[in-house]
């Protein structure tokens, strides 16, 4: 059969990969079409466009691109006129990927949602425009099954894919001499993927050095940024910059400074304690505000449905607050024990899973399911 598949960003472009794999272990003639990244790429998609180009971080830096925006929804859905899948398989990024989903229905394709919007958080409303607009939703947190079914709306949950790559992941044993790293401890320092992210948020993380000079920072880099970019952020002897190698930095670190997003949960994976940071623009955070439902922004605390990590927001992400907070988890053995602890009911609210293969076979067997009735290959056919 023919997917299409379309993530927004960096932690997107990972568990796309993934689940792209399984499709093609579970459909062995399958072809897959994309617009994400390299590791989609990599795992055998043919890349229509690179989520860089679509990397917009709030609301007012979405207003800013908004024709840029419309002009990618509109290639967007004349490549998916043109290439006719079987199903479009869309990951998170919800502004984008609910219109996509509005286009698909109203030219018969068939619509899954891989990693659910988190309307839960914002606009719960939407849940009706979801329920009309796809045909199945595979949730990968505990609580979105029965958010939505508060909604009679059946989900699927397939565990969570941060789980997985997690446990699969094989340490590098060299990875200190590999990289020149020392023998201090090491303070991972995650600062997102995004260049909004990284710009507003890595120097006021790295703006703490003076207080834990018996530590290194190690700033967990991506390569979609040069290394000039980077260089703008190094302060010897105390920063390394080391590139695509998070989770053996998280391997080897005693604490985490972290973006809020998926990286806060991949830190709870590997039990390292953390300060959770988010900072966006004046405006973009006033809207956030107002609309947000849920008394947590990251991942691990409202897994666990209570406050497990601190969370730094807006103006109380600053350079006091992060040493107040990183040595708490450093020196304070109560502080680090409580953190700990709460990452083990976090692990056992997610469950294990397999959850790439999970969700492809499932994928898979609705489709062939589907495919069975007249109706269904008629709308297929008719997009």
């Amino acid at each position: 059969m023919k997917y299409y598949i379309i993530a927004g960003e960096r932690s997107g472009d990972l568990h796309a990969s993934n689940l792209i794999k399984q499709l093609h272990e579970q459909d062995t003639e399958a072809h897959v079409r994309c617009w994400g990244g390299d590791m989609m790429e990599a795992a055998g998609a043919e890349l229509v466009k690179h989520y860089q180009e679509m990397a917009f971080m709030g609301f007012l830096e979405a207003a800013k691109n908004l024709f840029k925006i419309k002009r990618f929804l509109k290639e967007c859905q004349e490549d998916l006129l043109q290439y006719k899948p079987d199903v479009v398989i869309l990951v998170d990024y919800a502004g984008f990927n609910m219109r996509i989903a509005k286009f698909a229905k109203e030219h018969g394709l068939k619509v899954f949602y891989y990693i659910s919007p988190k309307i839960w958080a914002w606009n719960q409303g939407r849940v009706h425009t979801i329920k009309k607009l796809v045909d199945r939703m595979f949730v990968i947190m505990p609580f979105e099954k029965d958010f939505y079914h508060k909604f009679d709306y059946k989900t699927d949950y397939v565990g969570n894919p941060v789980s997985d790559a997690v446990a699969a992941h094989v340490h590098n044993p060299n990875f200190r001499k590999d990289n020149g790293l020392d023998d201090r401890p090491i303070i991972a320092v995650l600062p997102g993927s995004r260049q909004q992210e990284i710009e507003s948020i890595l120097y006021i993380m790295l703006s703490i050095l003076p207080p834990f000079q018996d530590y290194q920072f190690v700033v967990a880099a991506v390569s979609n940024f040069s290394k000039e970019y980077y260089a703008n952020f190094d302060r010897k002897p105390f920063i390394k910059i080391v590139y695509d190698q998070t989770y053996d930095i998280l391997a080897n670190a005693e604490a985490a400074l972290v973006t809020s997003g998926t990286a806060t949960l991949e830190t709870a994976m590997f039990s390292v304690p953390q300060v959770v940071c988010y900072r966006t623009s004046v405006i973009s955070y006033w809207i956030g505000r107002a609309v947000i439902k849920v008394p947590y922004i990251s991942l691990v605390n409202l897994i666990a449905g209570k406050k497990v990590v601190p969370e730094l927001i807006q103006g109380d992400m600053n350079a006091q607050n992060l040493v107040r907070e990183l040595k708490n988890i450093l020196q304070n053995p109560a502080g680090r024990s409580a953190q700990i602890e709460g990452y083990k009911r976090v692990k056992e609210l997610i469950g294990e899973f397999n959850t790439s293969e999970t969700a492809a076979k499932l994928m898979v067997q609705y489709l062939r399911d589907g495919k069975t009735t007249p109706q269904a290959t008629r709308s297929l056919k008719s997009a």
